[in-house]
């Protein structure tokens, strides 16, 4: 198994990010270089395959651009992906605490097949099995998280829990607890295939109704964007999608920001759908937006 990097500069990071998952729609590692080391201010990107099914170099080299710092390649061991399971573990996410009474919303669970169920959770909890195969996200990562919570506090204040619609499900898991909470109907599309057929799969795992389209989001047509919008995608396309939006929702909940591109893409949303901000999630370096026309 090789293992394919590069190293870019950390100011140009999420632009090389947004063309790099064009070359590896089924996702990339992400490794920031430490402060006080010679990799500071640079971000790695890897991706991992055998020979023959990785980009070419010049691909790479001509998506990085000028941001490019250096290309690696290395052999690693071929339990690899056993190792990868490491870092996945199960993820709390409480319901907020202190809402006002309305509609009961319970805390989510999100863990991986492999590992067991939690028994001592109680009434309050709910699981959500997620295998991402090749697609994005177990419910690790700050912007998954920090849209669960956004979607657990727009449950408890939703009564009706209409329909949704996820561009860019990914795994699938925030449309999968958005069906959970009692919202329908759920409609996940993403543009590459293995996330369309692991979603549909989670979905089937999980005992939920949600239908799992393809769409590529910069040339198909979206469809009504329903009461609820999920949109936990990098900036460039929370842009493109504010543009192709005809109709705005009740509610947009977007993440995948950096916490420094909240206010920009909560801008766009304004002047484009006359969306404003009920509220703002931060973890770290990551954002996630409430945005509302209410």
């Amino acid at each position: 198994m090789i293992r394919l990097a590069v190293r870019v500069r950390e100011a140009q990071a999420e632009l090389v990010l947004a063309e790099l998952l064009e070359l590896a729609p089924s996702g990339v590692e992400e490794v920031a270089g430490e402060a006080g080391t010679p990799t500071a201010g640079t971000v790695e990107y890897a991706v991992y395959g055998a020979p023959g099914e990785l980009p070419a170099i010049g691909q790479l080299q001509a998506a990085v651009g000028g941001a490019l710092v250096e290309v690696s390649t290395s052999e690693v061991p071929d339990d690899w992906h056993e190792r990868w399971r490491e870092f996945h573990r199960p993820v709390l996410v409480a319901a907020p605490a202190g809402r006002p009474a309305g509609p009961a919303v319970p805390s989510l669970r999100v863990r991986p097949p492999w590992e067991p169920a939690e028994a001592t959770l109680g009434d309050g909890w709910r699981e959500i099995v997620i295998d991402p195969g090749m697609a994005f996200g177990t419910g690790g990562h700050a912007t998954t998280r920090l849209c669960l919570e956004l979607l657990l506090e727009l449950a408890g204040a939703d009564a009706a829990r209409g329909p949704v619609l996820d561009v860019g499900t990914g795994s699938g898991v925030l449309a999968i607890a958005a069906r959970m909470l009692g919202f329908q109907p759920v409609l996940a599309l993403d543009n590459e295939p293995e996330s369309v057929a692991a979603a549909a799969e989670n979905a089937r795992v999980n005992g939920v109704a949600i239908e799992v389209r393809r769409l590529d989001l910069r040339h198909d047509e979206l469809p009504p964007p329903g009461a609820v919008m999920l949109a936990n995608l990098l900036r460039p396309l929370l842009i493109e999608l504010a543009r192709r939006i005809e109709r705005a929702p009740a509610h947009l909940l977007a993440g995948g920001l950096l916490s420094d591109q909240a206010d920009e893409v909560a801008d766009v949303f304004a002047r484009r759908l006359g969306l404003r901000e009920h509220a703002r999630r931060e973890r770290g370096e990551w954002a996630a937006l409430w945005l509302t026309g209410a």
